[in-house]
C-alpha cells in the first residue's frame, strides 16, 4: 500500500487550531512510545464528535437503472436467440448492459444476443462523497480506505479489542506524529491510524490561471476530488485515477465534451482490451482522459484506471450536473469548467 506524508491545510480554509499535545520530534527512541503522552483531550474531541459535512446518500434510480453485465469472453454474438454467430469478442475486461432476456439468452444490443450463463453481475458501488457548508471546518477529515483497528497509541500494533473503523467511514483528524518516519494521526481519544490507511480531504489554494467559477481539483496523491465555486469547496469524493502505466496527466485543463452515456474502448489485441457500453455522466478534460461514473468496482481512494478519473455513479451524476451552469449551450464547443489535476505527495 502507498505511504500518505504529513499534509496541511493552505490559508483559503481557517481552521480552528488547537494545541497539539505532542509534536513529531518528541517520540520516544524505541518507537513504542509507552509513557508518552500524545493527542488533543478528550474533552475538545467531545465537542467535535465528526467531521462537519453531509454525506450524500446514493442515487438509487441511477444506480439500477441498468442492467450492466460483465463478459470476459472471448465470446461468439449472436444475431437472434440460437440463431446465427455475426460477431465475437475477445477476452478483456468487458462491460455490457442487457436489454432483454429470452431464455437461456441475453440481449446486449440490436440483434445481439449472448447466452446468459457467460454473463457476471457488475460490481456497483454505493459510495458517495459529502457536501460541504462553505463554513470553516474545525479540523481536518478523512475517509478510511480500509477496515482497520485504531492504535491506543501511535506506532503500536492495534490490539483486537481496540475500535474498529470501517472501509468509506469519515473521522476528523485532531492530531498527528511522526514515528519512525510515518504519520500517525489521532481519530479519536487514544485512537491513532497510520497515513497509509486514510484519505484526506485536503482543498488547494485556487491557481490564478483557472478562469471558471466553478472548477474541479483532482489530488493524485489522496485520490480525492473537490469541486469549488469560486475559492469555496463545496463538494468532495474519493476518485480512482491512472495506474502508473496509464498515468492520469497533472495539470490545468478544461471539461470540452461531456456525454450522460457513451462507449469507451481502447487496447485492442492486448492484454489490457477493455470495451466499457454506456459509461455516466462522462466529461472529457485532457483527450481521452475524463471524469465519469464507474460501475464496474467500488475500489475509490485507490490508482486503477487507464487514465480516467473513476467515480462512484451518485458523485459523477452530481458533478456532471452541478458543471452545467458553466456551459453556453448556445456556443459550440463551449469549454465547460476547469480541472486541476496535481499531487499534493509523492508515492513511496
Amino acid at each position: 500500500m502507498f505511504a500518505r506524508h504529513l499534509l496541511t491545510y493552505g490559508l483559503m480554509i481557517c481552521l480552528l487550531l488547537i494545541p497539539a499535545a505532542a509534536h513529531a520530534d518528541d517520540h520516544c527512541p524505541d518507537s513504542t512510545c509507552e509513557g508518552a503522552s500524545y493527542g488533543i483531550a478528550a474533552e475538545l474531541i467531545a465537542a467535535y464528535p465528526s467531521p462537519a459535512v453531509t454525506p450524500m446518500l446514493p442515487n438509487e434510480p441511477l444506480l439500477y437503472d441498468r442492467v450492466y453485465r460483465r463478459i470476459e469472453g472471448p465470446i461468439e454474438i449472436f444475431d437472434a436467440p440460437g440463431g446465427q454467430a455475426s460477431a465475437a469478442m475477445d477476452r478483456g475486461f468487458n462491460f455490457f448492459t442487457v436489454s432483454a432476456i429470452e431464455g437461456d439468452w441475453a440481449m446486449i444490443n440490436d440483434g445481439q444476443w449472448v447466452r446468459s450463463a457467460v454473463l457476471t453481475e457488475a460490481s456497483i458501488s454505493r459510495f458517495a462523497g459529502v457536501r460541504l457548508s462553505g463554513e470553516p471546518l474545525p479540523y481536518p477529515f478523512a475517509w478510511l480506505l480500509v477496515h482497520t483497528r485504531a492504535s491506543q497509541t501511535p506506532g503500536v500494533e492495534p490490539l483486537t479489542s481496540d475500535p474498529l473503523y470501517l472501509r468509506y467511514q469519515l473521522v476528523n483528524i485532531y492530531d498527528s506524529v511522526e514515528i519512525d518516519g510515518w504519520i500517525w494521526y489521532q481519530v479519536g481519544v487514544d485512537q491513532w491510524i497510520i497515513q497509509t490507511q486514510l484519505a484526506q480531504f485536503l482543498p488547494v489554494e485556487r491557481p490564478a490561471e483557472i478562469d471558471t467559477e466553478r472548477w474541479v481539483s483532482v489530488d493524485l496523491y489522496e485520490q480525492v476530488m473537490i469541486a469549488y465555486e469560486g475559492d469555496t469547496p463545496v463538494y468532495t469524493s474519493l476518485v480512482s485515477s491512472g495506474l502508473r502505466d496509464w498515468p492520469t496527466n497533472e495539470g490545468l485543463f478544461h471539461v470540452y465534451v461531456r456525454y450522460p452515456r457513451t462507449l469507451m474502448s481502447g487496447a485492442e489485441g492486448k492484454p489490457d482490451f477493455y470495451f466499457l457500453e454506456e459509461v455516466p455522466w462522462t466529461m472529457y478534460f485532457d483527450g481521452d482522459i475524463a471524469l465519469h461514473g464507474a460501475y464496474w468496482h467500488d475500489g475509490f481512494g485507490y490508482r486503477r484506471s487507464h487514465g480516467c478519473v473513476n467515480l462512484s455513479i451518485t458523485d459523477a451524476a452530481w458533478l456532471y450536473d452541478w458543471a452545467s451552469p458553466e456551459f453556453d449551450f448556445s456556443v459550440d464547443n463551449d469549454l465547460g469548467p476547469a480541472v486541476y489535476v496535481y499531487s499534493s505527495g509523492a508515492y513511496r
